[in-house]
Formats: C-alpha cells, structure tokens, sequence
C-alpha cells in the first residue's frame, strides 16, 4: 500500500470509527489539495460503491448542465435525469453538513 513511483495513484486502508467516521489520509488529501473546511461529496450507489469528491468539482458539473450542456456532460442519461442531478448537487451544496457527535 502507498503511493505509486509517479504519485498519481494512492492506496491505504481506512477504519471506520466508533462514530462511523473515517479518516482521509494525509497523502491523499495533499494529492486533492483537500483543506480543513472544505465540503465534500459523498455519493453511493449500492452497485457500484462509494465516491467522494469536492463539492467545487459537482458545482461545475451542475453549472454546465443547468447551461444546457446536458448532452455534453453525461450523453448516456435523459436531459431530464441529468438536470435532476443538477439541482440535487445544489441542494446538497445548501445544506450544512450533517452534526459530528451522530
């Protein structure tokens, strides 16, 4: 485990904690230039699995499809679906992330 020779890539394990919390680390967040404050992302399909990524990443994503850049920006889903996505993304954006102590 570690960082690859390029430093393009990373893997560790994480534990969750009693809180259910994780801890993403240092190497990665550097590689994401990931600061205290930041928001972040989660996103999870149960097929899939889980993803995490800057909330500043989404609002471009969100941005270019409420420009009428559906087609562009995911070609395999309906306009529809896709400005659903959008406004979802902003509506997560809104909302202050969730109390530590749950």
């Amino acid at each position: 485990m570690g960082k690859s020779k390029d430093g393009s890539k990373y893997m560790s394990s994480v534990r969750v904690g009693p809180k259910g919390q994780i801890v993403i680390p240092k190497e990665v967040r550097d590689m994401f230039k990931i600061k205290p404050g930041d928001t972040l992302l989660l996103l999870a399909d149960a097929e899939k699995g889980i993803a995490i990524e800057r909330m500043e990443i989404f609002r471009r994503i969100a941005d270019a499809i409420l420009g009428g850049k559906a087609r562009a920006v995911y070609p395999e889903h309906s306009e529809e679906d896709s400005l659903t996505f959008a406004r979802e993304i902003l509506k997560a954006e809104e909302k202050e992330p969730e109390n530590e102590s749950d």
